[in-house]
């Protein structure tokens, strides 16, 4: 009982949380007249990574390495499968093709190099961190000097100004309820995933991380809605960027992460490479730079796949 309370606990925060710092994001594009593709992919892609952050920090200084990059392969699976594929569902998306030349490269990039760094040896090294957290720290420069709109942007009733301290205020409570939502999902399904004996990578790859992906699903889900596509999409491509180069990068410079379950680097990681190099040949099937309900199909299914394969 104690552990579906905190579940619930969990999911209200999140929603809440998604909602305020959607607000924010768009007061903040308005306010500094910045594209929201950019903002989408810095400061609402920080907050939705920081469940990540901390949860790999945590279990890489308990003792549990696999939960640490599980949760990390497993939530970059669930951000593209899952929230990609029910965002789509929700809403088609217009893309151009610019955004493909310059976000979904990077975002290759960053899973190619955690790719060639961990599976020949097994070990996140620190100095192999460092390179990761210098990556994102040079792409971001790029991004806020130099990226153009991406996305086909609309005007919405949120596009009118906002005091700083409301803007403040609500990129605060917006981090504070998604990580603390975060929190209360991720014991709650943990305890529940215990109870049947699952082992430490399957509750990395699926609980932990389906729990670490729903500040991304709520932001992207109330984003859709009300039609600021560029934060929806720019969160997600934003995000797996930072899960990998930031969450992996900062985790081990405090402490390397060894892989114990090969199970993560013979099946999971190729999951992952391979969902996320689909995306750029989705986007031009059926129609040309768009992502609709097809894609969103296409996504769920794999995801689905991916979860039954990795629990059987």
């Amino acid at each position: 009982m104690q552990n579906l309370l905190y579940i619930a606990g969990g999911l209200v925060l999140l929603i809440a949380g998604g909602n305020w710092l959607l607000k924010s994001a768009v007061a903040l594009s308005y306010k500094l007249n910045i594209p929201k593709i950019v903002v989408g992919m810095t400061v609402v892609s920080f907050a939705t990574s920081a469940p990540e952050l901390i949860v790999s920090i945590n279990a890489a200084l308990d003792g549990f390495p696999d939960l640490s990059l599980g949760n990390v392969i497993g939530s970059n699976i669930a951000n593209l499968g899952l929230v990609l594929g029910i965002t789509v569902l929700l809403g088609a998306i217009d893309i151009r093709k610019s955004f493909y030349t310059t976000d979904w490269p990077v975002m290759m990039l960053a899973s190619v190099m955690f790719f060639g760094f961990i599976y020949f040896d097994g070990v996140l090294e620190s100095y192999e961190g460092v390179i990761m957290v210098v990556s994102l720290f040079l792409f971001l420069v790029y991004l806020l000097r130099f990226q153009k709109p991406a996305v086909e942007e609309e005007e919405t009733e949120e596009d009118k100004p906002m005091e700083l301290y409301k803007v403040v205020l609500f990129l605060g409570l917006g981090g504070v309820a998604l990580w603390g939502g975060s929190e209360l999902l991720i014991n709650g399904a943990v305890g529940m995933a215990k109870t049947f004996g699952v082992s430490e990578r399957i509750i990395g790859v699926t609980v932990v991380s389906i729990g670490t992906s729903i500040p991304e699903l709520a932001a992207s889900i109330i984003a859709i809605l009300k039609k600021e596509k560029a934060i929806s999409v720019g969160n997600l491509i934003g995000s797996n960027i930072f899960n990998l180069l930031a969450v992996l990068g900062i985790t081990s410079i405090i402490t390397p992460i060894k892989v114990v379950d090969r199970g993560l680097l013979d099946f999971d990681i190729f999951w992952m490479l391979g969902i996320s190099f689909l995306i750029l040949p989705l986007v031009f099937i059926p129609r040309g730079l768009r992502l609709g309900w097809r894609d969103g199909i296409v996504l769920l299914g794999l995801y689905v796949t991916f979860v039954y394969l990795t629990v059987m």
